[in-house]
């Protein structure tokens, strides 16, 4: 028996459906001619074939075999979903909307306080370009066919004869994907990963927003909830989206002014261009025969002034659709909507003196069609079609997604210092500074709105970059409001003056405001809280940074921008370097007692802090399931607003599919709306076990830098690992270090977390765990059978192990042993595979012994799973090996058109391997 057969009998349909898949594959194969690659095509035969007979082809092969893996996983796992609701209920699937009302009602809540909370919820994933998405855009979209056509076959109505056109259909699809190089010749510029970015937030998110509505109030029904108490679009829960791509400048050169520029014009145009696309099927639903003059006297006399608006300023205009007065109402909307029009592949957009200013111009218009529908008694098109356009506006307004502004602290000083040259001041001092010294300098800065210099003065690189990319934000918000910006987000906060440095470059690009209580930002500065010792730092810094009064004026400008309500101050917190930093145990614990403090913080300034998790795809940084997630969040930290980043491939793997995107956006959104009601009823508590937690973060932290540190670790590990080949990659277009230096410091969290998951050595994600555990078990048995038991009934503590569980059973020894013979030249090798060996097989048995239940029963999808893909991942490894050690070896020697071949071999290998295992970073 195959392995495949084996994890067929024991998980079933999707299985089957990998083998049809590759008996449909197989015959494209011998279409082509490729008659030998057809019998080597993974798990359809007893014997896989070795590294060694490896070739380019083989590669290409195999990637597009994992491919199909993960396709018919995504699809099995849809349609297991939709078996379990249909035959048992929608509250079977733990973590959506049904599950949720269902647990809630159980624990007592009622309708009217859910329906409360409801309206207050806004969630808002944050999609950037990074860690990077290793499948070309092109074949991102031909698998994107593939899938659907795979969706197709489960509609059991349809004939034998279009069944097999189907099949026809399916092995044109794989035609074409086995003819697609699948790795990038090029490093893909900004302007093609925003493409990628507009790609989801135009054609995915749209409907998905729409179906999670639909969701929603079936879940509410089946929960026996009045229907009435939601039908509003206003009782709904927010979800908006942000973007990096155009705005992330921290260690990115390439993200200039003009690409900021670009950026948000791009973003414009395409809101624009949707709220267009559906605004004309709206119009096209509403087709009913009815004379203005019988409708309610609201909408007649919005109508009259629309009418007068555009006739006035269109010379010539005609009013088309004769006795269709709502048909007629929504052509003058869509009329008052700026122009989109494509010039020589540019966007440009045409304001109109009529036209929209504000999206809520539009929306107030929609209400009173609402309105007038349901005086027409079309009340269930005013709620469903109506209101579903209303969403749409309310999501994406006239800017699609939200663009965040980040910069590193450094470059920030750098920026400082060279406008204090340039003002004939000392810049040089101000680096070396104290930094009491600092901090006086910048209050008695802050009392005045005098930039330090004129506008025309020029400046350094780091201050002319900052200052320019400013202005544009301040331009943009001049023109068209702050709807379209999100945030200053200064990475590496250190201390409250590199927040308050971010008020003095916006003074200079005119970005901040007089008040009577003196300067204020326009825009909202966030720090960002990365590595452990920051994470310990920042309730310290936040509440400095609170006390000041630029930040005071900043909240309360933006409170009077929302018509009053709460303050709200966001806290963006780092899951990448904080586990490159100091492990997964230190990260997750320093992560939770850091949001702990600083609610406390925000509680003695009467201000509610929101977080920004800057969450990756990979366990290393952040990932795991979302109601999980959620419901391992410090008590009392949920307040209704979160922000999440969703990261390069994060985004395809989680919304390439509609199905796929629409249960990720429930799971956050009603995952959110749960916790944030348990939350509303908890003050910020520690953890029960906050003593023994503070004890395995620290002892897990001083296992895994006692490795890191070691001399000659570094030396080990990019002899070990195919860090050098990374950072050759073509995948993304941000630099894999941050200044150049070879430190681990230096390196980025995600080719540091990449170099690892290629040769199967996921350190960073269990690495210090194992011997940490141990060592409670055998020096307070209490302790560790205390911890035994939270593993079962407590969120954070299962959460964490259970990400441990699943990192640990992707890892490979005999894999990496391969990878480490590379690092011969490295004295310390021995050592440093013995150390790394050991505690892998100690975290194992610890996990065992804590989780007691075996890996394949408490994990079998997981497990089979792993199984499958670890059998056709093994000459893929062996092919990566002999190519590094043939690279190197070319490199070396100076021999660069050689060593140029083979690197374009060893990037389709990286390509190969990250689609096997399912993220890069």
């Amino acid at each position: 028996m195959t392995t495949l057969e084996l994890v067929r009998d024991k998980l079933g349909k999707p299985y089957r459906d990998l083998e049809f898949l590759l008996g449909c594959f197989k015959e494209v194969l011998l279409e082509s001619g490729d008659e030998e690659l057809a019998n080597e095509i993974p798990w359809m035969s007893g014997d896989c074939i070795s590294g060694e007979r490896f070739t380019g082809r083989h590669l290409q092969l195999w990637s597009v075999c994992f491919q199909l893996l993960n396709i018919v996983e995504v699809n099995g796992a849809m349609q297991n979903r939709r078996r379990k609701e249909d035959e048992k209920s929608l509250a079977g699937i733990n973590g959506l909307w049904a599950y949720n009302l269902d647990q809630l009602k159980r624990e007592g809540y009622s309708e009217r306080e859910m329906a409360g909370v409801l309206s207050q919820i806004h969630v808002e994933p944050v999609l950037t370009a990074h860690p990077t998405e290793a499948k070309r855009a092109v074949m991102l979209q031909h698998l994107r066919n593939l899938y659907l056509l795979i969706v197709k076959r489960e509609n059991t109505m349809y004939t034998r004869t279009e069944q097999d056109e189907l099949r026809k259909e399916i092995k044109i699809a794989l035609h074409r994907i086995w003819r697609i190089y699948d790795v990038y010749i090029e490093k893909p510029d900004v302007d093609s990963e925003l493409d990628n970015i507009i790609h989801y937030l135009t054609e995915v998110f749209p409907e998905v927003v729409v179906l999670h509505d639909r969701r929603l109030k079936l879940a509410w029904q089946e929960a026996g909830f009045d229907p009435a108490l939601i039908r509003d679009a206003r009782a709904l829960p927010r979800i908006s989206f942000g973007n990096w791509v155009g705005g992330d400048r921290d260690g990115h050169p390439l993200v200039t002014a003009e690409v900021t520029r670009k950026t948000l014009t791009k973003l414009r145009y395409h809101a624009l261009a949707t709220i267009q696309k559906e605004l004309s099927k709206l119009q096209k639903n509403v087709s009913f025969n009815a004379d203005v003059t019988i409708i309610q006297p609201a909408f007649r006399e919005r109508y009259e002034i629309l009418n007068s608006e555009i006739s006035s300023g269109l010379p010539g205009y005609k009013v088309q659709y004769v006795n269709e007065a709502f048909r007629q109402y929504i052509g003058f909307l869509l009329e008052k909507l700026p122009s989109t029009m494509m010039v020589d592949d540019k966007p440009v957009i045409h304001e109109k003196p009529y036209s929209y200013r504000y999206p809520s111009e539009l929306t107030r218009d929609l209400f009173i069609l609402q309105e007038g529908l349901v005086g027409f008694k079309a009340s269930e098109i005013a709620y469903s079609d109506v209101n579903e356009m209303i969403r749409i506006v309310d999501t994406f307004g006239f800017h699609l997604a939200r663009l965040d502004v980040r910069q590193n602290s450094q470059f920030h000083d750098m920026a400082i210092a060279q406008l204090l040259d340039a003002a004939s001041m000392d810049g040089a001092g101000f680096i070396d500074f104290p930094k009491s010294e600092r901090l006086s300098f910048m209050n008695a800065e802050l009392l005045s709105g005098r930039p330090f210099v004129h506008a025309s003065v020029p400046l350094g690189p780091e201050a002319q970059s900052t200052i320019d990319s400013y202005k544009v934000i301040a331009d943009h918000i001049h023109i068209y409001g702050d709807e379209g910006i999100g945030s200053l987000i200064v990475s590496m906060t250190r201390d409250v003056t590199d927040l308050l440095a971010v008020y003095l470059l916006e003074r200079e690009a005119g970005l901040m405001v007089s008040t009577p209580e003196g300067l204020a930002s326009r825009i909202p500065v966030v720090p960002l809280f990365e590595t452990i010792e920051d994470l310990d730092n920042s309730a310290e810094i936040l509440d400095l940074f609170l006390s000041h009064q630029v930040t005071k004026n900043t909240l309360k400008l933006q409170q009077e921008k929302n018509s009053g309500g709460d303050i709200w101050q966001q806290v963006m917190i780092g899951y990448s370097d904080s586990n490159k930093d100091g492990g997964i145990l230190a990260s997750q614990w320093f992560l939770y007692q850091a949001q702990l403090r600083m609610i406390r913080v925000g509680e003695k300034h009467g201000i509610k802090i929101s977080f920004f998790h800057g969450k990756g795809g990979s366990i290393s940084r952040g990932a795991g399931p979302t109601h999980w997630f959620l419901r391992a969040l410090p008590k009392g930290s949920q307040k209704g607003f979160i922000r999440l980043t969703e990261q390069g491939e994060t985004i395809e793997r989680k919304y390439a599919n509609k199905g796929n995107a629409v249960y990720n956006i429930e799971l956050l959104v009603a995952g959110t709306f749960a916790e944030t009601l348990r939350h509303g009823k908890n003050a910020p508590v520690e953890h029960h076990l906050a003593e023994d937690l503070d004890y395995l973060a620290g002892k897990s932290m001083v296992s895994y830098k006692e490795l890191t540190q070691k001399p000659g670790f570094i030396s080990f590990y990019e002899n070990a690992t195919p860090i050098d080949a990374i950072e050759q990659s073509k995948i993304g277009s941000r630099p894999a270090r941050r200044t150049g230096r070879r430190t681990l410091g230096d390196l980025r969290a995600i080719p540091w977390v990449f170099s690892w998951s290629q040769c199967r050595f996921n350190i960073t994600s269990w690495y210090g765990v194992g011997s940490t555990l141990k060592e409670m078990k055998m020096k307070d048995p209490e302790k560790f059978n205390r911890f035994m038991q939270a593993a079962k009934n407590d969120p954070f503590v299962r959460y964490v192990l259970t990400n441990v569980d699943t990192s640990l059973a992707s890892s490979d020894e005999p894999v990496f042993r391969k990878y480490a013979a590379l690092a011969t030249s490295v004295p310390e090798s021995p050592e440093f595979l013995g150390l790394m060996s050991e505690e892998l097989l100690r975290t194992r048995r610890m996990i065992d012994d804590i989780l007691q239940i075996p890996l394949e029963r408490r994990r079998e999808n997981h497990y089979y799973s792993t199984m499958l893909r670890a059998e056709a991942m093994s000459p893929l490894h062996e092919y990566q090996v002999i190519l590094l050690k043939r690279w190197r070896q070319l490199s070396s020697e100076g021999n660069t058109s050689d060593s140029d071949l083979v690197l374009f071999e060893l990037l389709r290998s990286v390509n190969a391997i990250a689609g096997a295992i399912g993220f890069t970073g």
